[in-house]
């Protein structure tokens, strides 16, 4: 059933989901949202499966008219949400009635927020996820960025408990500034001590070539033995990846699959989440720890997701 009309789109609203997972072998990028919390938490606060599929917004200007009567939520980056013209609030299940329209006017806190709704996004599943991937055009709505004109369906809607808020511990605070934990490797043996000393003892700037694939810094450059190149290998979300002119990228959810630059370490999964709501401007410095210590962030981060799970089956 439509749900939404698309009245603006904003520079870059698409339809992501957790991803598109088993096909990088066949150079198929993963995709899913940039910042996979905010896209859980609000499909858990409006009652669907976490990995359901929601809009992401990037910085300002969607603007919706809702088509029957819903429940949604809003996570992620405060891009000023409004309902006609009051105030919509974040991190919380709310109402919305046909006929209302739903807008995100300008950014004030982070780059990417997200709108969930109850039954999640309709659209056709392309190798087992509705994530949108641009350049190949594949996913989401006909493989593309939402238009004007455009509408939305929903799937088949939960029971949801109106007003459920998410407790204030769990909403994260975005920075203008980023500290980004990394695991050295696996090309770091490629790099001078001094390029490895800049890489960690520096602030960099994230520039405006920063999208969905990587972002691009500016600041000091990271010095290499020999060269850049090396024979293409795979590449993890997170990598660091360091080309001939010293400039770290930072390669993100719609990242190519291989590559053939030298990465010095890769950004944890957990702040990969931090980097997703930054904005070009915005500073960044990293912070070597071991694998070890990854894995135990990692872990509280799912024990985080399990917790409010549980909280939402207690609050029913």
């Amino acid at each position: 059933m439509e749900i939404f009309e698309v009245i603006q789109p904003g520079p870059l609203t698409t339809v992501q989901d957790l991803g598109r997972y088993g096909y990088q072998q066949y150079g198929v990028p993963v995709s899913g949202a940039m910042d996979n919390y905010a896209l859980r938490v609000a499909n858990l606060l409006v009652g669907n499966n976490e990995g359901e599929a929601c809009l992401e917004i990037t910085l300002l200007g969607l603007q919706l008219r809702v088509l029957k009567d819903t429940v949604v939520a809003i996570t992620g980056a405060d891009l000023s949400p409004m309902l006609n013209k009051s105030s919509l609030p974040m991190w919380e299940a709310v109402i919305v009635g046909r006929g209302d329209t739903i807008s995100f006017p300008w950014p004030k806190r982070g780059c990417r927020s997200y709108l969930a709704v109850a039954g999640g996004i309709d659209v056709p599943k392309v190798m087992g996820s509705s994530s949108t991937h641009v350049k190949s055009h594949i996913g989401g709505l006909e493989g593309r960025p939402l238009c004007a004109g455009d509408y939305l369906k929903s799937g088949q809607a939960r029971p949801t408990i109106l007003g459920r808020r998410l407790p204030p511990q769990y909403v994260p605070e975005y920075q203008n500034q980023s500290e980004l934990r990394v695991i050295l490797g696996p090309q770091d043996d490629y790099f001078t001590e001094e390029g490895i000393h800049t890489f960690l003892c520096s602030e960099y700037t994230i520039s405006i070539k920063a999208d969905r694939m990587g972002y691009r810094l500016e600041g000091p450059r990271i010095e290499h033995k020999a060269g850049a190149d090396i024979i293409s290998d795979g590449i993890p979300l997170g990598a660091v990846q360091v080309p001939g002119d010293g400039l770290p990228i930072v390669l993100l959810a719609d990242r190519q699959t291989t590559g053939g630059y030298t990465k010095v370490a890769t950004v944890i999964t957990v702040d990969v989440l931090k980097l997703a709501q930054a904005k070009p401007g915005d500073k960044v410095r990293f912070l070597q720890i071991t694998e070890g210590e990854a894995h135990r962030f990692l872990k509280e981060y799912e024990q985080t997701i399990y917790t409010l799970k549980r909280w939402i089956r207690q609050s029913h």
